[in-house]
């Protein structure tokens, strides 16, 4: 009598559960992953916000410039004391805001869908040094805007009141800046900056290429701040 042949039984149709479901996960994610391209709305309103106020500034500039020698030929020289400096200060407040706008729709280009040498050269590797670079801008309009109304000089003590609300916002974001410096991205080194300035205004390469070495780079300074050897500012760059 012959003995069945032990043969291994066929897998049962349950055992392809467990396979497929990462396969599912994966596409899911990826799925979720492909929404940072979203932030495409937000970059496009702010860049045309931003070049609004380009334009707009430039426009303000050309008609200021006309209007200011236009009454120095007919009036004199005497007639532009004061009043022309308060309004080339509105042209520069203009083109500052316009530089804040331009700032964060690059920043988001350049972090959610390609990385670009242009953010990398001005340092913008985080959101966190987003964040730093903006204040930095805001805390300079806030100077620019007291410098308007410090050349007016109209009413006295609205001027003080004013001085005061912008010391405290001021100090406010002096204070933040403060707390988090060094808590930017890690591949931000000063030789990645040379790097971008380079390929960016003398190779005119705008995308950003990130490379094993630069990696290796950023994983050691993360790993000496860890340690403490590294101060925290220092690989900021």
């Amino acid at each position: 009598m012959t003995r069945p042949s032990s043969a291994v039984p066929p897998p049962s149709p349950r055992s392809s559960g467990p396979s497929a479901e990462p396969t599912k996960r994966e596409w899911f994610s990826e799925l979720i992953g492909r929404t940072r391209f979203v932030v495409l709305i937000a970059v496009i309103a702010v860049l045309l916000v931003s070049f609004s106020l380009f334009l707009q500034g430039t426009l303000l500039a050309l008609h200021t410039i006309w209007d200011s020698w236009r009454d120095t030929l007919t009036q004199g020289i005497a007639s532009q004391q004061g009043r022309l400096a308060v309004e080339f200060l509105e042209i520069v407040s203009t083109m500052l805001k316009a530089v804040v706008f331009y700032l964060i729709g690059v920043g988001l280009y350049s972090l959610f869908i390609t990385p670009l040498n242009l953010t990398s050269a001005l340092g913008v590797e985080s959101l966190a040094d987003l964040e730093q670079k903006v204040v930095s801008v805001i805390i300079v309009i806030l100077g620019v805007t007291f410098l308007e109304h410090f050349v007016r000089w109209d009413k006295p003590l609205d001027t003080l009141y004013f001085a005061g609300a912008l010391a405290l916002a001021g100090g406010a974001l002096v204070f933040f800046q403060r707390v988090h410096r060094g808590s930017g991205g890690d591949l931000q080194q000063p030789q990645s900056k040379l790097r971008a300035r380079q390929e960016l205004f003398e190779n005119h390469t705008e995308q950003r290429h990130i490379d094993d070495h630069d990696v290796e780079i950023a994983e050691q300074a993360t790993q000496a701040k860890q340690e403490g050897k590294v101060d925290a500012e220092e690989g900021s760059g």
